[in-house]
C-alpha cells in the first residue's frame, strides 16, 4: 500500500506539486493551441509527430511478468530509494503501472500513479531540455500509459519534436560551418602555394636576368680584348717600316742616363713579371720628347711605369730627332 511507504507530509507535497504542474500545463495549453491544429506555412514546415513507444511497451517485460505482491514490494522499495521514474525497468512508475494492469480497481495504485505523475512530467521536460530524446520518449510513454488524456502530453511531444528539429538544424549548421572552414583552409593553402610559386618564378627570372647580364658583360670584354689585340697588331705592322728606317740611327744614340722603372706594388706583391715595348723620340738636346706603348705583356700592368721611366731617359745631343724603340723589362728578382 502507498500509505505504508509515503508519509502524510510527503503526500501533501506531492499533491501540491501535482496541482502546480497541472496548473502550469493548463495555462500553457490555453496560451498556445495544439501543434496538430497549427497549419503549415511556407516559412514554417509542419512538424512530424514524435514516435513514442506504445503504452503497452512502456513497462519492461520483466516488470510485467512479476506478481502483484512482488510489484507492490518493488514499488515500495523504489519509492524509499527515490527511484520514482528511473532507471528504466526498475522504477516505481513502471511497477505501479504493471500493478494497475493486474489490479485495475485498486484505489491505492491509482493514487500512487497520480502522485508520481508530476515527477515524471518534470523529468520528461528536463530530458527534452538536455536533448536526451530517447529518455524523454520513454517517460512520455509512461505518462501516456498512466493517463492518455494527461494535459502535459501534447506539449511534451511537441517540445520533443521542436527540439529534435532544432538539434537537426544545429547539426546541419555546424556541418555547413565545418565544410566552409575546410574549404577556406583549402583556399588559403592554394593561395599560399600560388604565392610561393609566384615568388619562386620571380626568383628564377631574376637569376636568369643576372646570368644573361653576366654573359653580355663577358662578351663585351672579349670583344674589347679582340679589338685591342687587332689594334696592337695594326700598330706594330705600321711601325715596322719606321723601325727599319730608324735602326741605323739607333747606333748613333748614346745614352747618358737610363734610370730603371719603378716596379708597380701590386705586381711586385703578386710576383708578376713582364715587358713593355716602348717607341719614343729623342730630341736634338738628347731628351725624350714623345713615348708610347706598342706592346705590353701582360697588358696594362707595367705600361705607366715603363713610359714614366723612358721619359726620364737622357741621351747625347743629336743633329736631328731620332725615333726608336726599346723593350723595358720587369722582373721581381731583377
Amino acid at each position: 500500500m502507498l500509505s505504508m511507504t509515503i508519509s502524510p507530509k510527503s503526500r501533501l507535497c506531492a499533491c501540491l506539486l501535482l496541482a502546480a504542474a497541472l496548473g502550469a500545463c493548463s495555462k500553457q495549453e490555453e496560451a498556445a493551441p495544439p501543434a496538430a491544429t497549427t497549419p503549415a506555412t511556407a516559412t514554417q514546415p509542419a512538424q512530424a509527430p514524435v514516435a513514442t513507444p506504445p503504452p503497452s511497451a512502456a513497462v519492461a517485460a520483466t516488470v510485467q511478468a512479476m506478481g502483484a505482491d512482488q510489484l507492490r514490494d518493488a514499488a515500495s522499495q523504489a519509492l524509499r530509494e527515490n527511484r520514482m521514474y528511473a532507471p528504466a525497468g526498475d522504477n516505481a512508475m513502471e511497477y505501479y503501472l504493471a500493478l494497475r494492469d493486474k489490479l485495475p480497481d485498486d484505489a491505492s495504485v491509482a493514487s500512487a500513479l497520480t502522485d508520481l505523475m508530476p515527477y515524471t512530467v518534470i523529468a520528461a521536460e528536463q530530458a527534452v531540455a538536455r536533448e536526451q530524446f530517447d529518455e524523454a520518449q520513454r517517460l512520455v510513454a509512461l505518462i501516456e500509459k498512466a493517463d492518455k488524456a494527461a494535459p502535459a502530453l501534447p506539449r511534451i511531444k511537441q517540445s520533443i519534436a521542436t527540439s529534435q528539429q532544432a538539434v537537426a538544424k544545429r547539426s546541419e549548421a555546424e556541418a555547413a560551418k565545418a565544410k566552409a572552414d575546410a574549404e577556406a583552409r583549402v583556399l588559403a593553402q592554394q593561395q599560399q602555394q600560388t604565392q610561393q610559386q609566384a615568388a619562386e618564378a620571380a626568383a628564377a627570372r631574376r637569376l636568369a636576368e643576372q646570368q644573361e647580364a653576366a654573359r653580355q658583360t663577358a662578351a663585351r670584354e672579349a670583344e674589347q680584348r679582340e679589338a685591342a689585340a687587332r689594334q696592337a697588331a695594326t700598330t706594330q705592322s705600321q711601325a715596322a717600316p719606321a723601325a727599319a728606317q730608324a735602326a741605323p740611327a739607333q747606333r748613333s744614340l748614346r745614352p747618358i742616363a737610363m734610370p730603371a722603372p719603378r716596379y708597380p706594388p701590386d705586381a711586385l706583391r703578386a710576383g708578376t713579371s713582364g715587358e713593355v715595348l716602348v717607341e719614343f723620340t729623342v730630341g736634338t738636346n738628347g731628351s725624350v720628347t714623345d713615348a708610347r706603348v706598342l706592346r705590353a705583356n701582360p697588358a696594362r700592368t707595367f705600361d705607366r711605369e715603363a713610359l714614366n721611366a723612358v721619359r726620364r731617359w737622357r741621351f747625347e745631343p743629336v743633329d736631328a730627332p731620332v725615333t726608336t724603340r726599346r723593350t723595358v723589362a720587369f722582373s721581381p728578382g731583377g
